[in-house]
This record gives C-alpha cells, sequence and structure tokens, in this order.
C-alpha cells in the first residue's frame, strides 16, 4: 500500500445480530437506574390520571332514518336487490333519483347550507338564544373571537339573518368547519338497506341532542321541497284558476237567474231580452265546462303530488340522557406509562452515547 494514499475510514459490514446485542445493551444500561424508572413511572401514573380528571366529556345525539319514496319501490327497485345478492350494483334502475336517494343524503347533510341553518335556530322556547350562539359559548369562541368586534362586545348570531355583517357570515362558516371537522357524521349502516344513521358529538348535552334532530328536519324540508316544487307549483295554478272560475260562474248563475225573472215581466214582443237570456245561459254553460275540467286536472294533479311527495321516517331519535363520552382512566394512565417510559429510555441512551463519545 502506498504511504502516500490517504486511508478512508473503514465502514464495518450491516449485521442484524449485532444490531440486536446493541440494543439489549442499551437496556441493560437503562435498567441500572432503576428509581429514575420508578419516578418516571410514578409520573406517568399521574399525567395519565390528571389527564383523564381533566378533560371535558362530550356526548353523542344518535338518529336512525329511512327515506320512504314510492317512486322507488318499481320492479327496477327490486330488480337491484336481487342484483346486489350476487355483487352487482344496479341501483341506478328504477331506483329513486331525488335529492336523498342512494348516496346523495350524505352529501346533502354536509353542506354548509344546512349546517348554517341549523345552527341560526332557536336553542331556547323563548328564542333569544341561536344554537350558534350556545356553541360559540360552549366552546369559549365568543372569547376567542373579543378581538375580531369592532366595539368589544361578544358577538351573537340572532335568528334574523336580514342584517347579516362579513364578520358574522365569516364566523359561521369556521363553525361549520368545526362541526363537519368530526362533531358530526353521517353513515349508511347497510348498503343493501336504505337506513342511515346520523351522530353529533359535543360538549354540551341539549346543543347535541337539538343539532342532530334540527338537521334532519332541515334535510326533509329541503328534499321534499325541492322534489315536489314543480307539481305544488302546478297545484297552485289549478286552484288559483278553479277558484277564478268558480267565482266568475257564480256571477253568471246569478246573473241567469235575474234575467230570467225579468224576462217574465216583459212585453213577449221585445225578442232581444230572449237573446239576452241565451247568452247569459252558454256563457254559464262555457264556463261551468271549463270549471269542471279544471277541477279534473286540478285534483289529478293533487292525487300526482301525493304520489311524488317522499316520506322520511325517523326510526331512532336522539333522547335524553346521551351517551356520555370521557377519556377512561385505564386509558389514560397506560397511555401516560408508556410515554413516560419511552422518552426517559431515549433520553438515557442518547446520553449514553454522548457520554460515551467524550470520553473517546
Amino acid at each position: 500500500m502506498n504511504p502516500e494514499q490517504p486511508s478512508y475510514p473503514y465502514e464495518p459490514e450491516f449485521s442484524f445480530k449485532k444490531l440486536i446485542d446493541d440494543r439489549i445493551d442499551d437496556l441493560k444500561y437503562v435498567f441500572q437506574f432503576k428509581k429514575g424508572i420508578v419516578l418516571v413511572l410514578a409520573g406517568g401514573i399521574a399525567l395519565g390520571a390528571l389527564a383523564a380528571w381533566m378533560s371535558t366529556p362530550t356526548y353523542t345525539a344518535r338518529l336512525t332514518f329511512v327515506v320512504d319514496d314510492s317512486k322507488s319501490s318499481g320492479g327496477g327497485a327490486g330488480l337491484s336487490a336481487l342484483a346486489g345478492q350476487f355483487g352487482f350494483n344496479l341501483d341506478g334502475i328504477g331506483g329513486s333519483s331525488g335529492v336523498l336517494a342512494g348516496d346523495n343524503v350524505q352529501e346533502l347533510l354536509r353542506s354548509q347550507k344546512l349546517i348554517k341553518g341549523t345552527l341560526l335556530s332557536p336553542y331556547d322556547v323563548k328564542g333569544s338564544e341561536s344554537l350558534a350562539d350556545r356553541y360559540a359559548a360552549v366552546y369559549k369562541l365568543n372569547k376567542k373571537w373579543l378581538k375580531y368586534s369592532p366595539d368589544g362586545k361578544t358577538i351573537r348570531f340572532p335568528l334574523d339573518t336580514a342584517h347579516y355583517s362579513r364578520l358574522q357570515d365569516s364566523l359561521l362558516h369556521e363553525m361549520s368547519a368545526l362541526i363537519l371537522g368530526g362533531e358530526f357524521g353521517i353513515a349508511k349502516t347497510d348498503k343493501k338497506l336504505g337506513f342511515f344513521e346520523v351522530n353529533a358529538t359535543m360538549k354540551d348535552e341539549r346543543l347535541a341532542q337539538l343539532f342532530c334532530t334540527r338537521m334532519i328536519k332541515q334535510a326533509t324540508d329541503f328534499y321534499i321541497r325541492t322534489k315536489t316544487s314543480r307539481l305544488r307549483f302546478n297545484v297552485d295554478r289549478l286552484q288559483h284558476r278553479a277558484d277564478s272560475i268558480g267565482e266568475i260562474l257564480n256571477h253568471k248563475t246569478y246573473a241567469v237567474s235575474s234575467a230570467n225573472q225579468t224576462l217574465l215581466d216583459l212585453n213577449p214582443a221585445y225578442t232581444s231580452a230572449n237573446a239576452n237570456v241565451e247568452v247569459k245561459e252558454r256563457d254559464k254553460i262555457v264556463l261551468n265546462t271549463i270549471f269542471s275540467e279544471t277541477v279534473k286536472n286540478l285534483e289529478a294533479s293533487k292525487t300526482m303530488l301525493a304520489q311524488e311527495t317522499p316520506t322520511v321516517q325517523i326510526v331512532d331519535e336522539p333522547e335524553l340522557p346521551l351517551k356520555k363520552n370521557r377519556l377512561k382512566y385505564s386509558v389514560t394512565i397506560l397511555t401516560g406509562v408508556f410515554l413516560a417510559e419511552a422518552v426517559f429510555f431515549f433520553y438515557m441512551i442518547v446520553f449514553r452515547k454522548r457520554s460515551s463519545k467524550i470520553k473517546i
């Protein structure tokens, strides 16, 4: 070997056995400090118990509902159910195509519009406090938002949104994002069934119950209003027309009766009086025919509206007391012990390696 040639550091070959032996040596070294291990163990237990004691409990409101749509009970739906037994998905054949059809309900109940509408519903009977006010108070958001208040007062969310400011709209959007972040969820219990389960988990028991039930009411009203808007408009239009024609027909009936009474007292030589009666009777007959057809179409439209109107049936409603969620002492203590010991072991091993390097 040329003495002038620089020597490179020798890199030892990797060995699993050496790696395992080193870790065993590290554990043996750490276990020499038994007092430290015991103290860290006691500290982990204390921290875990303190975390469980200081944790704020939450409450879960659970609601189950099913959508009953007459349009989805045809032969295509039966074919879809039969095909589902063999692993095929034919939900688009003969099934409902409405707003709450299939998986659309899950996206609908996550919409910002419905969440904001629910938050702006009354929390108490008097209506002096909205769900948004209560939510902000429970989660102490009203204190956090004081720095945004132009007059230094607590930002309120009244039920009347006509005079809402840009700031109030922004804070409502922030609350909606927090709720969608993990406090509210919807799932389909079984893909083959039409049952949906809604859960709302919040720090206030009544707030969770009201939010869960109000969300379903908002979605139900929106669904029925959207699905039946065209037929309902047609029914209202025909009803207005039938009322108008009926009123005119009543006037014509009285006019014909009055003309016939006048005809009895007139001289038969005046033929114009007879023509006047005939014209009024003809108009009455025409109006009567139009009125009959209008009423017939109105009743047919009402029947179609009744058939097209779906029913959202609540199966299970959240009832007080709700399910209470709280950190268990056993879980927090075990977690505290594990984390404390892991940090202690890591620190001691790093300290040992640094000490060995200093000695070298």
